[in-house]
Parts: structure tokens; C-alpha cells; sequence
């Protein structure tokens, strides 16, 4: 074993061990053992006090607005009276948050867990027809949003008895609603409601699109969510005292630019909750934009940035002829797909001062899994990294369910008890995917001797876009939806800049013409326009087969990737 990954595994034996910052215990969960963190909060309500402890220092910026740490947890007990004096919610309600990042975001989700109800972040970028599944599926009535997602709420709203709490400008609009001020004023000075609230209670349902067509609401505990943030603390604690990676340290507070949407918990979880208990400033972007977000490392002296690795290429294209002071990065993560190994040595040689990384995990695990970071990422930059100790366990299984050795590819599977509980109103789609503990990835990957991981492939027919994950059969089930389609076959293809796109094979009905921008036209008022095919090929032809009469997916799909990089 590499030497540096020993001495890494005995300092988090240390540190895990009786007495010490992250003691671990057992703990049994609808019976099955788990590892624990025996000094876990009593729920994320008893987290949030640590903003306390940071109560002079920078919280949020956003454009014109900056709160401080105590200002940012007051303003988050002023909207959690308001939620329960005035709308009248209890433990085990849900309250949806849909809305552009923002620091009213932070501080709705704050409230809304800490009242022991369930938050529940929406996918920003749902037209009106998706949000209408997911109001109908996860029963929200109260919902923070932002002018333009208020406008998507408009057709809907009476359907669902929707209560109305508006973040920015709504006048005029032609509904009713309240704004988030006018609530922190009607409720200034206010503690947080008292509310028993325990590990094991709803905390809150994300939604994930999967390969079963509409999106599935993933629904954590608060042990599930705390579990993830202590074990990344437990990594970063590990990582400095092994000095295992070069630890550049310029003497900065620390600060995040904040990129990626925060209905994601890649970004609610390790830039968002992650920051409060290290007093980390959180710098959020209005929209991305490289050369905006040079400005701000600079003017903000940013630390730590974390983004899909579409965002990292573009800041490292940007920083290459730059003459902004951005010496400040010491940090650059990324997400939510891989990153190409070549991007991996073109931001460790232009960001001089920085350690490139990079994360795996799902929103079934609440973002935890590997991280692969340092001079173990240059030297490994096609890996996910190891697993995030202490509590999560790895192991890729054959076809037969039994556990592959090294090298071998299979199903990678986690257990751990930072996984959910379960998909909201799902039970069948939760007893396939979550099978004694461990939760079944869909991603094919193999281990080597020193276990870090590899994912090679995908089981399930997703494509991910910059991060986003896009469900096949629900872009099939759109287009199947227009009259005019006979078949269709939706695939992903290679992109550079976002790792995949959106591509479409399709038969019309006999007699039927049309073009790809009058397809995409009708697809844009059911489908969000990520999720809308950027590249569309009309067939005469029956689409391919298998002898099982299923359609050839995989031939379809390299066809045309074939096709497009010929013409590139």
C-alpha cells in the first residue's frame, strides 16, 4: 500500500477511536448495523447553532446583499416563527423551496428543518407541468419561491392550495403572496420555535431524476444529512494532520463561490451546510459567468470553489490570461461528472497555489461517497477517489450479487447511514434500490488494491448534462406524448464541454413531417430545457433492434456520437 494511504487510514483510525473528535459507534436502522458518529447533533436544528459561534463574520453575499453569521441565523428564527405561528406548520410537514440560489434559500431550509418540518428544494429549471407533479407528489402547500418560479406557480397554484411566500418583486402578479421581508419584519427579534425534533425524523425530500421516467423524491433523516457533513469534516481533519496532500494555507478566512443550484446537495450539502460549521463566507453567483467569477475570487479573496467540471474548465480557460489577483483559490472541486484527465492537469498547472478534486456521490447517499483530491488526483485523475471515511462502506458486486474482488467490474454499492430512507410514496422503486443497507448505484465501477474507485459505465439509462441528471424515458415519454411520433429512442452523447448532451432518434407517423425545432418547440412547455434534445435525427426507417424485440439502444447511440465527431 502506497505509504501516504497508510499513514492517511491510521490517523483516521486515531480520530475514530473511543474519546476522540469522531468516535464511532454502532447503531441499528430498521435492522440493519450501521457505523456511526457517536457525537452527531441531536438533529440538524442543534447543527445550525455553530452560526452562532461565527456571529460577527460574513455568512452570505449575493449582488447588493451581505449578511453576518448572526444575522443569517436570526433572519432563519424570524422566518421559523413565521412558518409556525402564521402558517401553521408542524413536524412532518413539508414546505418546498424553489427559487435561484440566494440567501433567503439559506435561510428558508434553515428554518424549515429546524422547526422539524421537511424541506423540500425544487428543481429551479421544472416548467409548470413538472412542478405540478411535484407539488401533487410531495404535498407541499407552502412554498418559497422566487419571482420567475412564481410565475411557473401561477396555473397551479389553486389546484394545490399553494400558500404563496414570495422572495423577491412578485407585483402584479396574479396571484396572492407574501414576501419573505414582510415576514422577518413582522417576526423580527423572534427565537426559533422549540420543536422536538430527532435524528431519525424527515429532514427533507430532493428530487433526482432516475431511469423510471418522472423524477423520485429522495427522503433523508436528519442522522442522513449530519452523517455526509461529518464525514467530510472527519476527512478534511485527517487530511491535514496526515499532511498526506500539500496544505497551502495563505492565512485566509475561508470563502466559497457558490455555483452550482442549491436544490442540489452537492451544493446544499458541502457548500452550503459544510461552510457553517467552519465559518466559511458563502459567495454566491447570480448565474455563471468565468470572467464574473474571476472578479469575485478576487474582490472576495475566495478559497474554495466547487462546480460540475463544465464550470472548472471554463475558470481555468478564463485564469489563463487573467490579470486578477487570484491567488486567494486554494481549493478547486468539482461534481456531478467526471472530469477529463487533461482538464485535471491544466488546472494544477495554471491555479499555482490551488488542489484540484473532485467528489462522487448521489443524491441517495445525501452527496457523500469518494473524493479523490492533491497529488492523489494528479496522479490518479480518471478515479473518484477512495471512500469517505468513516462511516460509508464500498463494494462492487457481480451479476449473481456476489462481492468482486480488485480490478473486477460490477454494480458499485454503498452502505452507509448517511443513505436516505427511502423514494417519498415509492415503496417498490426504495426495495429495488436499497437491498440489506446498501444502496445500488447503477454505476458500473471497479476498485483497485488500494480502493480507489472507478466508474466506467452506467446500468441505468441516464444521461448526465453538466451535472444535471436526465432521465431517457422521461424525454421519451414527452416526445411519445406529441401525435405525430411513431418511435423514439433518447441516448446521451459526448460533449466536450458539458460531458454529455441530449440526442433523439425518431420515426414519425406516416404522413406526418416535421422539423427538429418544431419538435423541441413542443417539448419546451413539458420538459425543462436541459432536459430538451440538442441534437434530433428524423428516421424512415424502423429504429434498430435486439432479438428480444427491444430497441438497440447502444447501436442507435453510437451511430450517431460516430457521426457527430466525423463532422467535427
Amino acid at each position: 500500500m502506497n505509504p501516504d494511504i497508510k499513514k492517511f487510514d491510521e490517523v483516521v483510525a486515531g480520530l475514530t477511536a473511543p474519546g476522540q473528535p469522531f468516535e464511532l459507534n454502532t447503531v441499528d436502522l430498521n435492522g440493519v448495523e450501521y457505523r456511526n458518529f457517536a457525537g452527531l447533533p441531536a438533529s440538524l436544528g442543534q447543527y445550525f447553532l455553530v452560526m452562532q459561534q461565527h456571529a460577527d463574520k460574513d455568512f452570505a453575499v449575493y449582488l447588493d446583499e451581505r449578511y453576518t453569521f448572526a444575522q443569517g441565523y436570526q433572519h432563519s428564527c424570524e422566518f421559523g416563527a413565521a412558518l409556525v405561528q402564521r402558517y401553521g406548520i408542524g413536524k412532518g410537514d413539508r414546505v418546498a423551496i424553489l427559487s435561484r440560489n440566494n440567501p433567503q434559500w439559506l435561510m428558508a431550509f434553515i428554518a424549515v428543518t429546524s422547526v422539524g418540518a421537511v424541506a423540500v428544494p425544487m428543481n429551479a429549471w421544472w416548467t409548470t407541468e413538472e412542478l405540478d407533479y411535484g407539488f401533487a407528489d410531495s404535498g407541499a402547500t407552502v412554498v418559497v419561491a422566487d419571482r420567475t418560479r412564481v410565475e411557473r406557480l401561477v396555473p397551479i397554484v389553486e389546484k394545490h392550495s399553494l400558500q404563496l411566500i414570495s422572495i423577491d418583486d412578485c407585483i402584479g402578479l396574479p396571484v396572492a403572496h407574501t414576501p419573505f421581508s414582510e415576514l422577518l419584519q413582522a417576526y423580527t427579534g423572534a427565537s426559533m420555535p422549540a420543536v422536538d425534533v430527532a435524528l431519525d425524523d424527515h429532514a427533507t425530500i430532493m428530487y433526482t431524476s432516475g431511469s423510471t421516467g418522472h423524477p423520485k423524491g429522495a427522503l433523508s433523516s436528519h442522522r442522513g444529512v449530519l452523517s455526509a457533513l461529518y464525514s467530510w469534516m472527519c476527512l478534511g481533519v485527517a487530511t491535514k494532520v496526515a499532511a498526506t496532500q500539500q496544505v497551502r494555507d495563505a492565512g485566509l478566512p475561508p470563502s466559497a463561490l457558490v455555483t452550482i443550484p442549491l436544490f442540489h446537495c452537492t451544493a446544499s450539502h458541502s457548500a452550503f451546510l459544510l461552510s457553517l460549521v467552519v465559518g466559511r463566507k458563502m459567495v454566491i453567483m447570480h448565474k455563471w459567468d468565468a470572467q464574473e467569477a474571476l472578479r469575485l475570487i478576487e474582490k472576495e479573496r475566495i478559497t474554495w470553489f466547487n462546480g460540475v467540471p463544465t464550470m472548472s474548465a471554463e475558470l481555468q480557460a478564463a485564469a489563463e490570461n487573467t490579470d486578477r489577483d487570484i491567488s486567494s483559490l486554494t481549493e478547486i472541486m468539482a461534481g456531478g461528472a467526471a472530469r477529463p484527465p487533461e482538464q485535471v492537469k491544466k488546472i494544477s498547472g495554471t491555479f499555482k497555489n490551488s488542489a484540484p478534486g473532485i467528489g462522487y456521490g448521489l443524491t441517495e447517499t445525501n452527496a457523500l461517497g469518494s473524493v479523490n483530491a492533491g497529488a492523489f488526483y494528479v496522479a490518479r485523475p480518471d478515479s473518484s477517489g477512495r471512500v469517505v471515511p468513516a462511516v460509508t462502506e464500498f463494494r462492487v458486486i457481480g451479476e449473481d450479487g456476489r462481492t468482486l474482488p480488485a480490478g473486477e467490474r460490477g454494480e458499485l454499492c454503498i452502505k452507509s447511514p448517511a443513505n436516505i430512507l427511502g423514494y417519498w410514496n415509492k415503496p417498490e422503486a426504495t426495495a429495488e434500490a436499497f437491498v440489506d443497507g446498501w444502496f445500488h448505484t447503477g454505476d458500473v465501477a471497479y476498485l483497485d488494491e488500494d480502493g480507489f474507485v472507478y466508474i466506467v459505465d452506467r446500468i441505468k439509462e441516464i444521461i448526465i448534462r453538466g451535472g444535471e441528471n436526465i432521465s431517457c424515458l422521461e424525454v421519451e415519454a414527452a416526445i411519445y406524448a406529441h401525435p405525430g411520433i411513431h418511435e423514439v429512442a433518447v441516448f446521451g452523447l459526448p460533449d466536450e464541454r458539458l460531458g454529455e448532451i441530449v440526442g433523439a432518434a425518431v420515426v414519425l407517423r406516416d404522413g406526418v413531417t416535421m422539423t427538429a425545432e418544431e419538435l423541441r418547440t413542443y417539448l419546451s412547455a413539458h420538459l425543462a430545457s436541459f432536459k430538451i434534445p440538442a441534437h434530433i435525427w428524423f428516421r424512415t426507417e424502423q429504429l434498430p433492434r435486439i432479438a428480444s424485440g427491444k430497441i438497440f439502444k447502444r447501436q442507435i447511440k453510437a451511430d450517431y456520437a460516430n457521426e457527430l465527431a466525423a463532422r467535427q
